[in-house]
């Protein structure tokens, strides 16, 4: 584990010193995150100035489901993205032989390969808005609270980085996932509104198929002292079962791979 953590650092040191490389395009992309912060919550404040409450949630409320959108969207922006979609080119040109072979899980090296540091800027960005949503509501979360959303966000991410992990692998047997990615990116833009706001088949995809509820709904709920306790333990084991499914997948894609020296 502590080497885990050791090539974790290093691999972020490296992307990081990359990135300050270009000065003024890293200041940029911190300044683009502020503007993309501000412009997400605009949806809400166009819903919330005709009416007081959408399915349940007032004002205040879905701004702490923004917030933990918007902290989720630098997770997979900064983190997952950046790392996973560089796999894609190493399957296409047949060099991913370079990971392969190198001392340490393959996995864990394309899942740290490459980090968007400026997107740390949407993950504060999304705690601030909280912050702001409960001094609006002038109150604070317990200690409760917050380690039962801190669990469901670990939870959350375990989920969005397995999804990735999956999409990515399909890599390994078709020729292009852009689209796939791209399909993804879509769908996971309605995160940024409560699950309860979704009805019928819509619910059942955003909460088993594709668990955006567990990834903003879920967290919102447990700090605001809505969820159930039943609903963490099935987010919990929920979320160990696609992490498990995905290493499945990703195990056997590989298995498949055929290098260009092949």
């Amino acid at each position: 584990m502590v080497r885990y953590l050791r090539l974790l650092a290093v691999q972020f040191r490296a992307s990081l010193q990359t990135s300050m490389q270009y000065r003024i395009d890293f200041l940029v992309q911190g300044a683009m995150s502020f503007f993309w912060m501000a412009w997400a919550v605009v949806p809400l404040l166009v819903v919330y100035g005709t009416r007081d409450r959408v399915a349940g949630w007032d004002f205040d409320q879905a701004l702490v489901v923004m917030g933990w959108f918007l902290a989720m969207k630098g997770v997979l922006e900064g983190a997952v993205n950046p790392s996973l979609a560089s796999v894609v080119e190493h399957i296409r040109k047949g060099t991913l032989d370079l990971v392969l072979l190198k001392p340490a899980d393959a996995q864990f090296l394309v899942s740290t390969a490459k980090f968007a540091p400026w997107h740390v800027v949407d993950v504060a960005a999304g705690a601030g808005v909280i912050a702001w949503a409960f001094s609006r509501m002038g109150t604070a979360p317990g200690l409760a609270r917050v380690s039962s959303a801190l669990l469901l966000t670990l939870c959350a991410v375990a989920v969005l980085y397995s999804l990735w992990i999956l999409v990515v692998s399909a890599a390994f047997f078709v020729v292009k996932v852009d689209n796939l990615s791209f399909l993804f990116l879509s769908i996971f833009d309605a995160a940024r509104w409560p699950v309860s706001v979704f009805t019928g088949f819509w619910r059942f995809l955003f909460t088993v198929v594709v668990p955006l509820a567990l990834m903003t709904t879920f967290p919102a709920e447990a700090l605001l002292g809505r969820i159930r306790p039943l609903a963490v333990v099935a987010a919990v084991a929920g979320s160990l079962a696609f992490v498990a499914s995905a290493r499945v997948v990703w195990l056997r894609a590989i298995a498949r791979y055929t290098s260009a020296s092949s």
